[in-house]
């Protein structure tokens, strides 16, 4: 499949469920404190290296968008999915959203502070992994902090139906926090930090802070 195929497909699946995922997703971290926690620490880092401008990529709805801002970031968020971006838009008024693809970030070199990229990872493939991470380094000032959310596993499967029970036509990868490490440190990052979360879970998850290498 190449890279015109699953975009378009990822597109086009969340573009059918958007309102749906948004309405199940709008409460999403008000039960997960670790992931809270996870966010406060993320936004202490941006503020620890000077502050400045971060991008939510892959931010869906915008509900992690508007909690970092509520944390005094000056969040903004990037989705592939234009319907995605129009509701995100609705719901976070005043608040910065835009279409794109983290395969080709239309952001300038070093030009945020941070970057977030809370569980929008799990439909890429691996062969386009380098090409993401490479993007984060691209657009990550030196030092600045990255935090990735993903779930957990060895294997990846087919999703034909989502939220609402919609269609969709959506490959999900389960990841070992570890080959994310190895993917991060090849694109020229330090990881720093490693959570486990949901371990009693059907599909735990992982949260991983790293920064950009000079």
């Amino acid at each position: 499949m190449s890279d015109q195929d699953w975009l378009a497909d990822t597109r086009t699946s969340y573009d059918t469920v958007a309102v749906d995922y948004a309405d199940r997703t709008r409460n999403a971290l008000a039960d997960e404190p670790y992931l809270q926690g996870s966010l406060a620490l993320f936004a202490d880092m941006v503020h620890a290296a000077g502050g400045g401008s971060v991008a939510d990529v892959g931010c869906g709805p915008g509900h992690v968008t508007a909690h970092l801002r509520k944390l005094g970031v000056d969040a903004f968020g990037i989705d592939l999915s234009p319907a995605m971006v129009d509701l995100a838009r609705r719901h976070h008024p005043g608040l910065r959203f835009e279409v794109g693809s983290m395969t080709e970030l239309d952001l300038a070199d070093a030009s945020v502070a941070g970057l977030l990229a809370f569980w929008s990872l799990i439909h890429i493939p691996d062969d386009a992994i380098s090409t993401v991470f490479g993007q984060f380094w691209r657009v990550l000032r030196p030092g600045g902090p990255l935090l990735l959310g993903f779930h957990v596993g060895d294997e990846s499967r087919l999703k034909t139906q989502g939220y609402g029970g919609h269609p969709m036509k959506v490959y999900v990868h389960r990841r070992q926090p570890g080959q994310m490490e190895a993917w991060l440190r090849d694109a020229g990052f330090a990881v720093e930090a490693q959570l486990l979360l949901g371990l009693d879970r059907a599909v735990p998850g992982a949260v991983l802070f790293a920064r950009r290498e000079p």
